[in-house]
């Protein structure tokens, strides 16, 4: 049996298919079986197989789960929740969309970062062609006329020079660069730790601040759909979407504002988790009887804006790359042709 975590994609499908066939009359069991006899893959059937055998054996549907050592702690734990308050199918229902959710978002965020870099390498391949291969060759001509680049120029090409020089350490520092992410996609540890560094960095400040709330959001929206109370929907939502020292600091700051009496839109607005505004339509929603409702609007208007950040980073970035390796291509043949253009109307 894999011991790797599921995919979110799997994770959507299977919560989706599931409530569908409980929700059927199918007991879980029956379910199982039917997922296995349709499962196209080896590893899914054997995952699934794993969940057969120990609900076989009596053990309940998130003891199975957490017994198979596929599926994160989060769901097993959101299942056992769902099953202890009779809400198995509301439960997965919401887990499903949790999961889609995150694989949309975690879709959007590798290809905001994929495009810029590819941008990036494409400038500086350019630039390293003009400066190595190009400007030697332009310094060859000007010298068999009997005069010689300008300094900009000269002093671009002994850059390349150097670099040339200096190729074999270059290529080891991009070994070593790219054996350091290899590490860290293989193992588990220096990926979190790596992670974590970041996150206590970067992860409550601008966009990163914005994803981490849509996922405390959507979180909080689950926990409460599955039957847990306030405080233990934020415990939970707060292992998803924290990490970073000031992002845990609010989640505390949040369960102290509860502890000491205040409502929860009043404790998620003044530990500036969320906005006045959104706090605005929470308690709205909990004066209507609608808590669930107003919770879920909340978090699909923070996956907007979560989404739209991201965007308007790249729509940033591109433009700004696409401008600075024009202006430094034309710096650099500005530099070689103006003095070349001067010698042949001296010629002429």
């Amino acid at each position: 049996m894999s011991r790797k975590l599921l995919t979110n994609n799997y994770l959507s499908m299977l919560c989706a298919e599931l409530a569908m066939l409980l929700d059927a009359g199918l007991t879980i069991s029956d379910s199982i079986q039917v997922l296995i006899d349709d499962e196209p893959s080896k590893d899914g059937k054997a995952v699934l197989s794993g969940l057969l055998s120990s609900l076989e054996r009596g053990e309940s549907f998130s003891n199975a789960l957490k017994a198979s050592a596929s599926f994160p702690r989060y769901m097993v734990h959101t299942v056992e929740v769902g099953e202890q308050t009779g809400r198995v199918v509301e439960t997965l229902t919401a887990l499903s969309e949790y999961y889609e959710r995150q694989m949309r978002l975690a879709v959007t965020i590798k290809n905001s970062i994929l495009y810029p870099a590819i941008l990036l390498v494409l400038m500086i391949v350019v630039v390293l062609v003009l400066i190595v291969q190009v400007l030697p060759i332009f310094d060859d001509v000007f010298g068999r006329l009997g005069t010689q680049m300008s300094p900009l120029a000269i002093s671009l090409m002994r850059f390349g020079g150097w670099l040339g020089d200096a190729s074999v350490v270059i290529a080891a520092v991009f070994a070593g660069i790219f054996l350091i992410i290899l590490l860290t996609a293989i193992i588990p540890a220096l990926r979190k730790s790596i992670a974590r560094c970041l996150s206590n960095t970067f992860g409550h400040r601008g966009v990163f601040g914005k994803v981490a709330t849509s996922r405390f959001v959507f979180a909080m929206r689950l926990a409460t759909a599955s039957g847990l109370d306030i405080q233990e929907a934020i415990e939970a939502a707060s292992t998803l979407s924290g990490g970073s020292k000031a992002v845990d600091a609010k989640h505390e700051k949040c369960v102290k504002m509860l502890e000491g009496g205040s409502t929860l839109s009043d404790a998620l607005t003044g530990s500036k988790i969320l906005t006045p505004q959104e706090g605005k339509m929470l308690s709205i929603g909990a004066r209507s009887g609608k808590s669930d409702e107003a919770m879920a609007e909340i978090a699909r208007r923070s996956d907007i804006d979560a989404r739209e950040s991201i965007d308007r980073i790249v729509g940033r970035i591109e433009p700004t790359l696409v401008v600075l390796s024009s202006a430094v291509v034309g710096v650099i043949l500005l530099s070689v042709m103006l003095p070349l253009m001067g010698i042949m109307t001296a010629l002429g």
